[in-house]
């Protein structure tokens, strides 16, 4: 098994010991499954890793997205600021933005999580921001007149009604990560992104196009998750439906 990174100097298209293959020396096919089964062990490394970071990038976006937004909530003239900002974070292209964070958080995974959740929060806090809008005027004041203080009406009125159009902009956060986690390859950690660079590098059609499938799968099961979790988190809207 060779490593895969953009490193890595092994051979190309080793060839089996068996006679040629549909990605031997001789053979280099687009679709191959004797490569999926041969490397089974390097892809699922590769897709492990991947979706690890996806979801760790994910899970930080999330955490610095929510106070972000309740800042932006609770002092409207720093709405601009806040948005301008997460916004501003997205435009740094990726081959400057992770080699700045390599001095604090080195040659690790860290960097590409760090990276993703910055990059995330363009879509996460306006999600949230518009999640909190969404939240009936009448249900925030029924639950003043109870008596519920700010913590318990964020808790468990306005941030469970701004579930649905918080999933929303987390499943289009999702998808994007996952596509934005081969970038990790700058730091030999960008999990799929790791064979495809290979693949590209060594015209290693099988490998390529074997990640790159695998990406889009990722992509879909993760959203497929996310909106399964929407309809655990909101029963209502079940019942509303049917």
């Amino acid at each position: 098994m060779h490593a895969v990174t953009l490193l890595g100097a092994a051979p190309v298209l080793p060839a089996a010991a068996d006679g040629p293959a549909c990605y031997s020396a001789t053979v280099n096919e687009w679709w191959c499954a004797q490569y999926v089964v041969d490397r089974r062990d390097e892809i699922w490394e590769a897709t492990s890793q991947h979706l690890a970071i996806t979801l760790a990038a994910l899970l930080l976006g999330l955490v610095l997205a929510f106070p972000l937004s309740l800042l932006a909530r609770r002092f409207p003239r720093s709405e601009a600021l806040v948005l301008g900002g997460s916004t501003a974070v997205y435009t740094i292209p990726s081959l400057a933005l992770l080699p700045l964070l390599v001095p604090f958080t080195g040659l690790s995974a860290a960097t590409v999580v760090v990276g993703l959740g910055l990059y995330a929060l363009t879509v996460l806090v306006r999600a949230m921001l518009d999640g909190f809008r969404s939240v009936p005027a009448d249900a925030v004041e029924a639950a003043r007149g109870l008596g519920y203080g700010p913590t318990r009406l964020l808790m468990t009125v306005e941030l469970p009604l701004a579930v649905p159009v918080v999933m929303a902009g987390l499943r289009v956060a999702a998808v994007s990560t996952v596509a934005l986690t081969t970038i990790g390859t700058l730091v030999a950690h960008g999990g799929l992104g790791n064979l495809i660079a290979h693949g590209v590098q060594r015209d290693f059609r099988a490998e390529l196009v074997t990640a790159a499938v695998l990406c889009v799968l990722l992509a879909l099961l993760l959203d497929v998750v996310v909106v399964l979790a929407q309809r655990l988190l909101t029963p209502w809207t079940r019942t509303r439906t049917a």
